[in-house]
């Protein structure tokens, strides 16, 4: 159906990349626009690099359906392009009386979604698998694991590049003329093109970008979170095997301080969630005085954080001072302290909230003539990329 349709695809990160290789696949003479000097600079390329199976999400939701399905293609992919990763599996535990109740009903969506080999640890399973954690239960997740997503991203672009598809760098789309009833004229600080459709997948600009090229008002705005990890020191590696998640509060999309193995043998421990002053702020002292006037002055934000202010607090604290971001990790492993961890990397989620202070939690894409936006694509967005690609193709450009 797309064969030699010229297709354009703004923003190189894994989303962007899925949806102009899946095109390529099938024919289409795709053309990704990057503003960077090279893809997944952002959210793609600042994440904890976990495959994510679905445990989470409502059944029945388009998150939880192309979760689990998105894992298994992601997977699928790697092994058929010799891409690094290790479904290696993930405890969730819990450590209060409450936290227990909560992980039942974890497992319970999660039998609902589809997931296999859902399984509840004994205590000495636990303790061979992770000697330090310490839990009133836990339920292992064995689909779950890691995974090089950079190297994922790369893999892309080769393949994108061997079906005659274009990636250009450094390369930001100024405006767009629609006026013609079959095509769509895109201008860029370089050159204009004319292609057959657009889809735009800008992550933490996607809520502008889809304002500057429909003229039309965003439904959602995205405000950026900035979540901060730290390490583990080189010789106490050891305190973390695999994964290890606590049991998250199901109002917010953040799934709480968790342990990471990551792909190249490093242990993470993170992230918090604090409001960031700059779009695409990964330190503490990056500002942008417009990014956060916006975030600031937006009702839905103020809302949210009146809706939630002891979280909001809570978050701020961890990120001011370390015994608060230790102290939620001890819950997990008692004996982590000060001395084992140092600074980690820290990555920005551009997190949508509705002007009514709701955190967005599933995906959002809209067609406005022949565009289509990717409003929202949060976690596990990463891991599910392939089938939201499929998702979009089949749902949106099919229907022209």
């Amino acid at each position: 159906m797309f064969k030699n349709k010229n297709i354009a695809i703004i923003g190189g990160g894994i989303i962007g990349l899925a949806v102009a290789y899946k095109l390529s696949e099938q024919g289409a003479l795709v053309h990704v626009f990057e503003k960077e000097k090279a893809v997944g600079l952002h959210q793609s390329g600042r994440n904890s690099g976990v495959l994510h199976c679905g445990l989470y999400y409502q059944p029945g939701s388009l998150k939880a359906q192309l979760s689990v399905n998105g894992i298994r293609e992601m997977i699928s992919f790697c092994k058929t392009h010799g891409i690094a990763h290790d479904v290696c599996g993930k405890v969730v535990v819990a450590t209060t009386d409450r936290e227990v109740q909560a992980l039942d009903q974890l497992a319970s969506r999660g039998n609902e979604n589809g997931l296999t080999g859902l399984k509840y640890l004994s205590s000495k399973e636990l303790k061979a698998r992770e000697p330090f954690v310490r839990a009133k239960k836990a339920l292992l997740v064995p689909e779950e694991g890691i995974v090089d997503y950079s190297a994922v991203m790369k893999k892309m672009i080769d393949l994108i590049q061997e079906n005659n598809g274009q990636v250009s760098y450094i390369t930001k789309v100024s405006s767009i003329d629609q006026s013609g009833e079959n095509e769509v004229v895109l201008s860029t600080s370089k050159n204009t093109y004319t292609f057959d459709y657009l889809v735009s997948c800008t992550g933490l600009w996607s809520d502008k970008t889809y304002t500057n090229l429909t003229q039309q008002k965003s439904p959602l705005r995205i405000v950026p979170f900035r979540g901060e990890y730290l390490k583990f020191k080189q010789g106490f590696e050891d305190r973390i095997n695999h994964l290890v998640y606590p049991v998250p509060d199901a109002q917010f999309p953040f799934l709480g301080v968790h342990f990471t193995r990551m792909i190249d043998g490093s242990r993470e421990v993170g992230p918090n969630a604090v409001l960031a002053l700059k779009r695409e702020g990964y330190s503490k002292s990056s500002f942008s005085l417009k990014d956060s006037y916006e975030s600031m002055t937006y009702p839905g934000l103020l809302r949210f954080v009146g809706n939630n202010f002891r979280f909001s607090v809570n978050e701020f604290k961890s990120s001011l001072f370390m015994r608060d971001f230790i102290a939620k990790a001890q819950k997990m492993i008692p004996d982590v302290d000060a001395t084992m961890l140092e600074t980690g990397p820290a990555g920005v989620r551009a997190q949508a909230i509705s002007k009514e202070g709701k955190l967005q939690m599933d995906f959002n894409v809209i067609r406005t003539g022949r565009q289509i936006h990717v409003l929202n694509a949060p976690s596990p967005g990463a891991t599910a990329s392939l089938a939201i690609a499929s998702h979009i193709i089949e749902n949106y450009l099919d229907k022209y």
